[in-house]
This record gives structure tokens, sequence and C-alpha cells, in this order.
């Protein structure tokens, strides 16, 4: 029965896409990861908890099916600020975050690192040290 579950398992990684530009936070390529942890043996790996695991995978087979998408459609596929999927996918990849990080910094931190020597364990080192010394 392990094998039958791990060959489920299997065929929903294949068939779930993974999103490029979600770099370590897609659900796809967490879903493969945690796959290959709890099958660690593949067909041979004993389920301690068999249930749970056939509760989890339908779970994920409903996700991946858009059970819920069908079962209670919206009458407009607009949100509450007006954006299209499409521009919702552009802000919530992960390079769109990170320049939204790098705006939020503020002037002070980014000078420290543009002109400060080496890594930026080294440099908050060199000014917490420049900092410290005793002016002559």
């Amino acid at each position: 029965m392990a094998a039958s579950r791990y060959r489920r398992f299997l065929k929903l990684c294949e068939e779930w896409p993974v999103d490029e530009t979600k770099r370590g936070r897609d659900l796809g390529a967490y879903l493969r990861q945690r796959v290959a942890q709890a099958f660690r043996e593949g067909e041979n790996t004993q389920i301690a908890e068999p249930e749970a695991c056939d509760q989890m995978y339908e779970s994920l087979a409903r996700l991946h099916s858009n059970y819920y998408k069908h079962k209670y459609p919206r009458p407009r596929d607009t949100s509450f600020s007006g954006l299209s999927v499409e521009e919702y996918k552009l802000i919530l990849s992960t390079d769109t975050l990170e320049e939204f990080k790098e705006m939020n910094k503020g002037m002070w931190k980014k000078l420290q690192e543009k002109f400060a020597p080496g890594s930026p364990e080294e440099k908050q080192k060199t000014w917490a040290h420049s900092l410290s010394r005793p002016r002559t």
C-alpha cells in the first residue's frame, strides 16, 4: 500500500507546476522537497499514519485540481485593488520583492553598504570598531 501512496504523490509532484519567479518560496518546489523527505526509501517507506497521509494527498489533489475554484466560482476575476492576475504575479515574484526590500532600506544603510569594505559582516565590524575607538 505504501508503494501506491508513493506513486500517487510522485504523480502529483510531476503535475504540480513550479513557478520560477518565486525562487525559494514556490509551493510546487516545497511539495517536491517534502515528498522526498517523507518517502526517503521510495516505495519501501513505512507510513506511520496512513490515514493522515491519505488525507494530505486528497487535500493537495483538491488544491491542484482547482476544486474550490470550481465549487465556489467568483462572479468577476478582480480583487479589491483592481489588479489583474498577471500584475499580482509580477508583484509577488521574488525579484520584485527583493527590489521592494532594497527600496525600503534607509539611506544610511545603503551608503554604509556601498562604501564599507568587504562582506556585509566585515562592514558592520569595521563600522562598529570605528565608532568604539577613542578619539585623540
